[in-house]
């Protein structure tokens, strides 16, 4: 099914996206969870999916990674079983994200999906991005606080949790609502009955991912070759002072490798399309020759992009996956950038240029897009 929000975009961007949060009552009307606990619990079990068990027991903490063999020891309260990147195992959960592309696609992270018994959840904590938290079956108590300096600590090497605070936000939250909170404001929720809950979490990378990230596309390139010189060097008194004018110098040199503008969008591109959780990569057997790609969207075939898969555009370069697509043809690109469900109409006349064709079949045959003829 297709999930439509009901949301005044605008009144919600100027008033609290990354402001404040707010409970949006009935945000999917007649909501219907587009998976099962039973399903959940399944890919909990496999070994690409990233996937945890918290459960508290006389306010101790546990903390168990997946895959999981079985979950027969647990009993019927105060546990959470919590799920990554479904978006990317499950088709029909990715369609829970859709309604929230007014956002831009970088900014998007994935749909983690969490079955808590009665009692269950992680217990209070901030995070530093935002996210969208839906109530799917049952019912679950959020509490949200002011954003305020908390103390942190640990009750588990695996959970970081934060001290009690005041609520400015206490609600039930029923099936279809949904509970913004912007990053920084300590939350938390715990079930009163058998419930669903999908979060929408975002990107929000910090200097030091960013830095590290370049620093490894300048090395991959062999970039920032220039070495630092001094035609001009100070004589001082003492030959172990580092001069205010060098520290700048060595400041600039180092500023210059950022400073290209090119190079540092062509990193940004690669850095930002990669996604953080593996794909559901499924090549397929035998591979489809550029020919048979094209009969099949001449005959009403559709390609489907694969969950996950970020593809992202800055200018006319397209990124996809960490990689740089060029073409002559920029609105073919633009239609892989922008839409879920390709068909013959998106292509234009691209498909007539057999070295266009032939990318489209090298991403067919990489498992980044798939045919579905429903």
């Amino acid at each position: 099914m297709d999930y439509q929000l009901d949301l005044n975009w605008n009144d919600f961007l100027q008033t609290y996206w990354q402001k404040r949060p707010v409970i949006l009552k009935r945000g999917f009307k007649n909501f219907i969870d587009p998976i099962s606990p039973d399903e959940l619990a399944g890919l909990a079990m496999e070994n690409e999916v990233d996937s945890r068990l918290v459960s508290q027991q006389d306010g101790k903490w546990q903390v168990s990674h997946g895959p999981f063999e079985s979950y027969d020891h647990l009993g019927e309260h105060n546990w959470s079983l919590l799920v990554q990147a479904v978006d990317h195992w499950h088709e029909s959960a990715a369609k829970l994200m859709r309604p929230f592309r007014v956002l831009p696609d970088w900014r998007v992270d994935d749909l983690m999906i969490s079955f808590s018994v009665p009692g269950g959840g992680v217990g209070p904590h901030l995070d530093q991005y935002d996210v969208f938290i839906i109530q799917g079956t049952g019912r679950r108590r959020w509490r949200v606080g002011e954003k305020v300096a908390l103390k942190q600590h640990c009750p588990h090497p695996d959970l970081l949790q934060v001290e009690p605070f005041d609520a400015i936000i206490d609600e039930e939250m029923e099936p279809g609502d949904i509970l913004y909170i912007p990053p920084g404001f300590p939350h938390e929720g715990y079930s009163l009955e058998n419930a669903l809950n999908y979060s929408v979490g975002f990107r929000a990378p910090s200097g030091r991912e960013l830095i590290s990230g370049f620093a490894d596309f300048v090395l991959a390139r062999e970039l920032g070759s220039r070495r630092y010189s001094d035609p001009d060097i100070a004589a001082r008194a003492c030959p172990a002072d580092i001069l205010p004018q060098e520290i700048d110098g060595i400041r600039q040199l180092m500023l210059e490798v950022i400073d290209q503008p090119e190079q540092f969008r062509q990193w940004f591109g690669e850095f930002i399309s990669q996604s953080r959780h593996e794909l559901d990569i499924a090549p397929p057997e035998p591979p489809y020759q550029p020919d048979e790609i094209y009969d099949a969207l001449q005959q009403g075939d559709r390609l489907v992009r694969l969950g996950g898969l970020r593809v992202l555009k800055i200018g006319n370069a397209v990124f996809i996956n960490g990689e740089q697509l060029e073409s002559a043809h920029p609105a073919a690109l633009e239609a892989l950038a922008d839409k879920q469900t390709l068909e013959l109409n998106d292509f234009a006349d691209a498909l007539d240029d057999p070295a266009f064709l032939a990318q489209l079949a090298e991403l067919v045959n990489s498992g980044y897009w798939f045919f579905n003829d429903a």
